[in-house]
């Protein structure tokens, strides 16, 4: 009993500290602004709705720490259930060329300002939904024809870099320079200055795909010990493949559509919490959601503090933390196999 109470806590004891970082980390986001406010005061203002801070509250700052956290919760999740799949300890949803594809679909909005006068708001989110439901289609088609986790990363690849060229088209013949700073400034990635209405067109697809990343966690615990064995324990790779790639189309590409090229989050997070969960990669799902909403919450709240007259993209912050990280993980791994 001594051993399985003690099993019992290890399985709880981070996604329970990691629930109450994101908890707290979620707060101080509410707090940190322009005008800084006490905890206090951020739960006063949220119910007065004539004056502009509670405005502000209400408006810009929720919104913004609420899609921190679920951007972040996706692209931590998919990057875990991508590099269980695949066994690759780079893969990330960028792996699908699903970003890309995402990236493509706001970009064509932002050059042609297609749905952009509907008085909706979602024509960059809905293009970019719609470059990702495209992207996703062809990998699909691509896939089913060999049926093997490389013909999967191939054909991402391939996905991806096509979507990058024309994405570079497009910048290539944008009509003018206020356009193309625009449509740079939308790929940097950024959760500032968005609306419940993005979130609200968003959540839906992301929840979706969020249950049904989850779902695959014993499948890709059986993957561990062979593609040939999972098999043998009765999990249909055909099924777990379509889960996967479908569940991180609906997540990634929501969050692309709405905040744009956000790197590196899905690639860190896998692998700083790895240990924690002693490398189960059905365990590793939650809490790299977890933490990659805690990633993206600090992140954006540091992009805030930081003393410079324009506020920095989080795309860009989050690349200059993760590529350093990686230096740090190749010399690592150099020394344990030298």
């Amino acid at each position: 009993m001594t051993g399985a109470y003690r099993d019992g806590l290890e399985r709880f004891a981070t996604p329970l500290v990691l629930s109450i970082a994101v908890v707290v980390t979620a707060l101080i986001s509410l707090c940190v602004g322009t005008v800084f406010l006490s905890p206090a005061d951020v739960f006063r203002w949220i119910w007065i709705l004539d004056e502009p801070m509670g405005i502000a509250v209400r408006e810009l700052r929720m919104p913004r720490t609420l899609l921190a956290l679920l951007v972040g919760s996706c692209l931590g999740l998919s990057g875990a259930a991508l590099q269980g799949y695949t066994r690759n300890p780079l893969a990330d949803s960028g792996l699908l060329g699903i970003n890309s594809g995402a990236a493509l679909g706001a970009v064509l909005v932002l050059y042609t300002g297609f749905m952009e006068g509907s008085g909706f708001g979602i024509g960059i989110p809905a293009g970019g939904l719609a470059g990702a439901a495209l992207a996703t289609f062809v990998i699909a088609w691509l896939a089913a024809r060999v049926r093997s986790i490389q013909t999967l990363i191939l054909a991402g690849v391939a996905v991806s870099a096509l979507a990058g060229a024309l994405t570079s088209l497009v910048l290539n013949f944008s009509p003018s320079a206020y356009a193309a700073r625009e449509i740079i400034f939308w790929l940097l990635g950024s959760v500032a200055d968005r609306s419940w209405t993005h979130i609200g067109f968003a959540t839906p697809f992301m929840a979706m795909g969020f249950v049904l990343v989850l779902t695959c966690g014993r499948g890709l615990q059986a993957l561990t010990l062979g593609e040939d064995t999972a098999a043998s324990l009765g999990i249909s790779m055909a099924r777990l493949r379509w889960s996967l790639i479908l569940g991180c189309a609906m997540m990634v590409g929501p969050a692309t559509a709405v905040a744009g090229s956000i790197g590196f989050v899905g690639l860190v997070v896998p692998h700083l919490l790895r240990p924690l969960v002693k490398h189960d990669p059905a365990r590793l799902l939650v809490a790299s959601a977890l933490g990659g909403a805690l990633l993206l919450l600090w992140a954006d709240i540091l992009v805030r503090l930081l003393p410079v007259e324009q506020e920095l993209k989080v795309g860009v912050l989050t690349a200059l933390l993760g590529a350093p990280f990686f230096f740090w993980l190749i010399f690592r791994m150099r020394r344990l196999y030298q």
